[in-house]
């Protein structure tokens, strides 16, 4: 065969693959909700955070106690923190994923939730300042809040969450760094 030919049927391979991959997609974000969520925070060592997320709620609910019910919801973020601390780095970022569990009211115009997750976080600079180095790029990423859902569709969410980022142990020091973050998130 030809290595225009060979080519042709990669191509269309790719464009039944893409195809095949877009149809699935569709049928899945039919049944899923997802959310576009900000926050903004402060930190140890006088380090401010705002955070960028994209939030995947598959609908996935267990163990209805009342009202209320579990669910597990996927977070990815990009994060820009920023420090006046030092002159090393006055700007860091940050990506990661995070799975949570919200233990959710199930009913009601506004719906209150406490939640708990656990993820990874790669940085752009583990020195934050002359002051702080977390030592690895990889961290983890613990938190819990609380929040409330509301809204004519509850496609609202407000909350509080307070996040420990560190290597966990990885490599030592490891000063971890602490966060208090308001956020707003909008579903679609």
């Amino acid at each position: 065969m030809s290595n225009r030919k060979k080519n042709a049927v990669r191509g269309l391979a790719l464009n039944i693959g893409c195809a095949t991959l877009l149809l699935a997609s569709s049928g899945l974000a039919a049944a899923d909700q997802f959310g576009v969520q900000v926050a903004g925070g402060l930190g140890d060592h006088h380090v401010k955070k705002l955070d960028l997320g994209l939030v995947w709620d598959p609908n996935l609910t267990w163990w209805r106690i009342g009202d209320w019910h579990f669910a597990l919801i996927g977070e990815a973020h990009v994060a820009w923190w920023h420090t006046d601390e030092g002159n090393v780095h006055e700007n860091v970022g940050e990506i990661g994923v995070t799975p949570v569990i919200r233990f959710v009211k199930g009913s009601g115009s506004i719906r209150p939730f406490v939640e708990a997750g656990a993820g990874v976080r790669l940085l752009s600079s583990p020195r934050i300042s002359s002051t702080l180095t977390l030592s690895t790029a990889f961290q983890f990423a613990d938190m819990a809040g609380v929040g409330v859902q509301f809204g004519g569709h509850q496609q609202y969410q407000a909350g509080y969450r307070f996040q420990h980022v560190s290597n966990g142990g990885i490599k030592e020091p490891n000063p971890g760094i602490n966060f208090h973050q308001l956020y707003l998130q909008s579903n679609f």
